[in-house]
């Protein structure tokens, strides 16, 4: 039996988020608490069950044997609190809020016409989109569903393919003509280039193979943003060469507006992946979305 009410229950999610982000101070962040106010929460929770629930260290919070119990318990129980909430609509419309975060381009081009589409289906499903090119931490930024290129990045979280992706080098047809084609990676280094930045400055990695063996670019470009749209655009402009994935330029490509080079080296494949929350209980409107979302990309022309 839950004693405690709504308290406890706060508590709980504040434990789970903890454990998730490994770090109190994160875990009060998202709850609205002060560090010293979600420390002094999880200890309240500790006493009150009778067992210590993180180790904790100087470098890391780790759970504790019990503290892991708890945690698997935990989920299953708020998770049956987040399914009877929904049954209280069972036989009616699907509503609530759908938080989404997805890379600009993808976000803009194609991500916001499918919501449009969806919308027109579940008027009542609200979204909250965030477009970013950096990585997604569903705990800590609050998302339910996430669209991102690569690898899955977490044990935690579940990947379901969207859409078979690849990136290639791309540039503006009156730029080639203008300062010449490269005839191998390494001569971009030396044509004007458009570089994406992480959040921390570091450029991206310029992947390809080549004699049988993987290798990579780190170039210093002229232009540089954070914004995968913004490159995009400058490559679209005729500013320089940029490395794109062929999900984000398949129109400019058929009107056009971009060319691909150096395919034969630039063709290795870049899965875009659904991520989410590994959970026993979906809520209906994330289920539908995500496999709205899956249908969608799946029908999108193929790339060459």
């Amino acid at each position: 039996m839950i004693r405690g009410g709504a308290g406890r229950l706060a508590e709980i999610a504040l434990f789970l988020d903890a454990a998730a982000l490994g770090s109190f101070s994160a875990a009060g962040r998202k709850h609205g608490l002060s560090p010293a106010a979600a420390s002094a929460a999880i200890a309240r929770l500790e006493t009150a069950l009778g067992v210590t629930l993180f180790e904790r260290t100087t470098r890391q919070l780790r759970l504790t044997d019990e503290g892991a119990h708890y945690r698997r318990y935990s989920e299953q129980a708020l998770d049956l609190l987040a399914q009877a909430e929904d049954g209280l609509h069972a036989g009616g419309a699907v509503r609530g809020v759908v938080r989404i975060s997805a890379p600009s381009d993808i976000g803009r081009q194609l991500l916001l016409p499918m919501l449009d589409r969806f919308a027109a289906l579940h008027p009542q499903v609200r979204h909250v989109l965030t477009l970013t090119d950096a990585t997604a931490n569903l705990v800590q930024d609050d998302v339910d569903l996430a669209i991102r290129y690569g690898e899955l990045p977490d044990s935690d979280m579940v990947a379901r393919l969207l859409h078979p992706g690849r990136r290639v080098v791309c540039v503006a047809p009156a730029l080639a003509a203008r300062v010449g084609l490269p005839a191998a990676p390494r001569d971009l280094a030396s044509l004007p280039t458009l570089v994406l930045t992480a959040d921390d400055g570091a450029p991206q990695e310029w992947r390809y193979r080549e004699d049988g063996k993987r290798h990579s670019l780190r170039l210093q470009g002229a232009w540089h943003s954070n914004d995968g749209e913004i490159i995009r655009r400058w490559a679209v402009a005729g500013h320089g060469y940029a490395y794109k994935s062929l999900l984000d330029i398949g129109d400019d490509l058929r009107a056009g507006r971009l060319q691909t080079v150096l395919d034969d080296h630039f063709a290795d494949s870049v899965p875009l992946n659904l991520l989410y929350r590994r959970s026993r209980f979906q809520a209906p409107r994330i289920t539908l979305l995500a496999d709205f979302l899956q249908q969608q990309f799946a029908a999108l022309p193929a790339q060459r």
